[in-house]
């Protein structure tokens, strides 16, 4: 793969960048190079963003549209992401290092269908509503478009995550500047000639690659009006009091550190659970935000469940993200790797034991490859145990009873996702009230679209996806008649 881009898409058009800086990706399985394309600029971005304020102020802009027109043009951009799958996967897989199967679930099919979901409840959405004042008089109550949109995407579900804030934004009337991480900037190329190719009015997507300075110029831009940012808690803190200061709206899904509570009765036969369980604590190498990383564990069972994890954590095939019969491939850069290994280390030194993994595999001799590691006898108020890690390391606590669990689990600075494994689905849903989180699952975890998605505590600020997705891109007005 060897792709070279010259140009960025502001406007409706591709526009030749300010200056002669480029962002070379590199491919995570063979530290090779990608190709090559611009890096945006205070002046990139200044243009982009003065293209989605004219696209959004316009008499007849994006904004004026009747829902149901923006959802045929959504509805369009989806087919045209459809489209393009395969090259989606193979383009994201080598970035991140994401292996192609997962790439084909989540970062194909999964965005395509959150933009016909929200399309779908454009189709239904309500711009005013009447209703009788207290006082006497009728009560105008309207929902506007909240404007121009700066959504700041990660690198690790580049495409996914992108259109966790494309899609409502579209659906209200919002315009955007889209700024992809450094790291996953050839599928930005291919998702803005799919907004090309649908027909999305001049300036509606404006897509800009770039680094901090290019972000945080974007954060603080006078003619953005509400930010989208996924990311870690850190840069979260320092766009949240950007935007605190500019009195800006802001949405932010940052990162997690949940636990897999499992309970006494919980089933543990690994060919019937092994893909929930996948899904929940090791899914994309670990680089998932919600995963569920601290498996607490009956102190009873403590044994069966330390054999069972280190059994499918051992067994889990790694190797290069394009081989479909991967399923954990290497990590997204070599940054990544050592800070992974650093956490590997401190475990190490804070007297956890290893069980499986915790180093490099011998084959392949490049990419950025970290074997899945388990630690047990974890004390929960380890780094191993309290910091978000973000690669392929589990730690296995004991507890004591359900009230313990649940202590425990709460016993952390995030709040993000979350699962409980259980014979008895009921009593897992009754466990899951009680932890303090956003989201979480009973003998599953997938973020669903029809369903609102975020943290709480360190774990972010607002929600996205599902109907309460819409309102943090939209503002109201009140008509006192």
């Amino acid at each position: 793969m060897n792709l070279r881009y010259g140009t960025f898409y502001i406007g409706g058009a591709w526009v030749d960048p300010a200056t002669d800086r480029t962002i070379t990706p590199v491919d995570a399985s063979t530290e090779e190079p990608l190709g090559e394309v611009p890096e945006g600029t205070e002046a990139d971005i200044d243009r982009a963003v003065a293209a989605a304020r004219t696209a959004f102020d316009s008499p007849a802009g994006w904004s004026s549209w009747e829902p149901a027109r923006r959802a045929e043009a959504m509805d369009r951009l989806a087919d045209a992401i459809d489209r393009r799958a395969d090259e989606f996967v193979a383009r994201v897989s080598a970035q991140n290092g994401m292996p192609v199967a997962v790439a084909r679930q989540l970062e194909t099919g999964y965005p395509s269908a959150i933009l016909r979901y929200f399309a779908g409840l454009a189709r239904e959405l309500s711009t005013a509503e009447i209703r009788p004042g207290l006082f006497g008089g009728d009560i105008e109550v309207r929902r506007e478009p909240v404007g121009v949109v700066a959504a700041i995407v990660p690198w690790n579900f580049p495409q996914a995550l992108a259109m966790f804030k494309i899609a409502p934004a579209l659906a209200t009337g919002c315009t955007l500047v889209v700024k992809p991480s450094p790291e996953t900037v050839l599928d930005a190329y291919l998702l803005a000639e799919a907004v090309e190719e649908a027909g999305l009015p001049a300036g509606v997507v404006n897509i800009v690659p770039g680094g901090r300075d290019a972000g945080a110029h974007l954060v603080a831009h006078p003619a953005v009006d509400k930010v989208a940012f996924t990311g870690s808690t850190a840069a979260g803190r320092a766009i949240a009091e950007t935007c605190g200061r500019l009195l800006r709206p802001v949405t932010l899904e940052l990162g997690g550190k949940s636990a897999a509570i499992v309970l006494d009765d919980a089933e543990l036969d690994l060919a019937k659970i092994g893909e929930g369980l996948f899904g929940a604590t090791l899914l994309n190498n670990g680089q998932t935000c919600f995963l569920g990383t601290r498996i607490l564990a009956p102190r009873r069972r403590y044994t069966e469940v330390v054999d069972a994890f280190t059994a499918f954590t051992g067994s889990l095939t790694v190797g290069a993200a394009s081989d479909p019969a991967t399923q954990i491939g290497p990590l997204a850069t070599a940054r990544q790797r050592e800070r992974v290994e650093s956490y590997i280390a401190k475990g190490i030194g804070e007297g956890a034991r290893l069980t499986t993994g915790g180093g490099r595999p011998a084959d392949p001799e490049r990419g950025w490859f970290v074997r899945p590691t388990v630690f047990a006898d974890v004390d929960n108020a380890s780094a191993i145990a309290q910091e978000e890690i973000f690669g392929p390391v589990l730690s296995i606590i004991a507890y004591d009873d359900e009230d313990d669990a649940v202590r425990i689990a709460n016993d952390s600075d995030f709040g993000l996702g979350g699962t409980v494994w259980t014979a008895d689905p009921e009593r897992g849903a009754a466990v899951a009230r009680r932890v303090r989180t956003g989201t979480i699952g009973v003998n599953r975890y997938i973020p669903d679209p029809a369903a609102p998605f975020g943290g709480i505590k360190a774990s972010g600020l607002g929600r996205e996806l599902g109907p309460e997705g819409l309102t943090a891109y939209q503002r109201f007005q009140t008509i006192y008649r």
